[in-house]
């Protein structure tokens, strides 16, 4: 009898945790991330923008006759992209690529494109993965991200470094987004490890940024390779908090929201000591730059903030149950809010760094004060 008269109360417990979790999960914003980080300066954030706009480039088939140019341009010299390699140069080994020599910002950039829908060789790719399956450099990585890269770095490494040696006072700069993110993470490693086939570059001359990263490398990588690595995440955005190795995504039976569903319940339930105990669990790379827009309960977009730090505990730890967790992701719109947030930047720090970068957008330094203050 006493029994069956705990049962109801048992089912009462159950309900309220559940009830209890639900609502913190409900309340729980992106914001929480990076709250207590420090604000990004221009001068740090400035590349970010502009590489979106390379990178959305790289979709282009002919740069002379742009079809999908985001507002004002990609704000780039057609004639100074000097490779470029599609799916059938790369036979599947790689995404779609390409070298940019920019004379305006003294860089040779290398942007590497997301994923491809259509291309099996990019789902591959992603699949080619066990967590502790690949070792590099002291840690783990992920292992088809860094074979794309190894090939990537064998079959440019020459050109690039005549490239460095014609210009020894230009930075090398690896970008990718998504896919491409982790792709170029993976390279900027190799390259870091391979510098005497760049001619001995330095390795303050070599940078890399990650727009929406996947995790793809373990946190003693991450925290050890800041000085070269930058990852951007857009507020919301699923894939960098994904701890689920991405070949469980792709292979579940469960649709992207439900699979980000349960894994939210099973993180919240791993204490986070638990979690850094594991030296094979994979993390976004390098330091991060996060762009904060929106709030809790409350409706539309606010003006950006940029917040930076390199951390090790809560580094995009937990998935936000948020309608905008995948349009987050997109690059037009991490191009677009990244863009706003460099001209409230430069508002805030007096206004006179406007005119540094006109060339970005192609608009004149009083025109990019205006817009900025407008979207203010």
């Amino acid at each position: 009898m006493s029994l069956a008269c705990c049962i109801p109360v048992l089912e009462c417990v159950y309900c309220l945790a559940c009830a209890r979790w639900a609502w913190q999960r409900c309340l729980y914003s992106a914001g929480h991330d990076s709250e207590t980080w420090g604000l990004a300066s221009a001068d740090e954030f400035e590349p970010v923008p502009r590489l979106c706009r390379l990178i959305l480039a790289v979709y282009e088939d002919d740069l002379d006759h742009p079809q999908w140019a985001p507002p004002g341009g990609y704000g780039i010299n057609p004639r100074w992209v000097v490779h470029r390699k599609t799916y059938e140069d790369t036979h599947g080994r790689a995404p779609t690529y390409l070298i940019y020599l920019d004379h305006d910002h003294a860089e040779v950039t290398l942007a590497i494109r997301g994923l491809h829908m259509a291309k099996e060789s990019d789902y591959a790719m992603l699949l080619d993965n066990r967590l502790g399956k690949r070792k590099f450099d002291g840690g783990y990585v992920h292992n088809g991200l860094l074979e794309a890269a190894e090939w990537l770095f064998d079959a440019e490494c020459d050109f690039l470094r005549d490239l460095l040696e014609k210009n020894p006072n230009y930075a090398l700069t690896l970008t990718g987004h998504s896919l491409g993110s982790g792709v170029a993470a993976m390279l900027a490693m190799v390259a870091v490890q391979n510098r005497e086939r760049l001619g001995n570059v330095e390795r303050k001359r070599i940078r890399c940024f990650a727009i929406a990263p996947a995790r793809c490398m373990s946190l003693n990588l991450a925290v050890r390779y800041a000085d070269v690595i930058n990852s951007v995440v857009l507020q919301d955005d699923f894939l960098p908090r994904t701890a689920t190795p991405l070949e469980d995504i792709f292979k579940s039976l469960f649709c992207l929201p439900c699979q980000l569903c349960l894994r939210c319940m099973k993180d919240t339930c791993i204490p986070e000591y638990v979690k850094l105990r594991d030296p094979r669990r994979l993390y976004a790379p390098g330091r991060l730059y996060h762009i904060v827009e929106r709030k809790p309960f409350r409706c539309g977009r606010f003006p950006p903030v940029v917040r930076t730090a390199v951390p090790v505990d809560g580094r995009f730890e937990h998935i936000v149950l948020s309608c905008n967790a995948t349009t987050d992701h997109a690059i037009i719109w991490i191009e677009r809010e990244s863009q706003r947030a460099l001209d409230l930047q430069l508002i805030a720090e007096g206004g006179s760094g406007a005119w540094r970068f006109p060339h970005s957008r192609g608009w004149s330094g009083k025109g990019r004060l205006q817009r900025a203050q407008q979207g203010a």
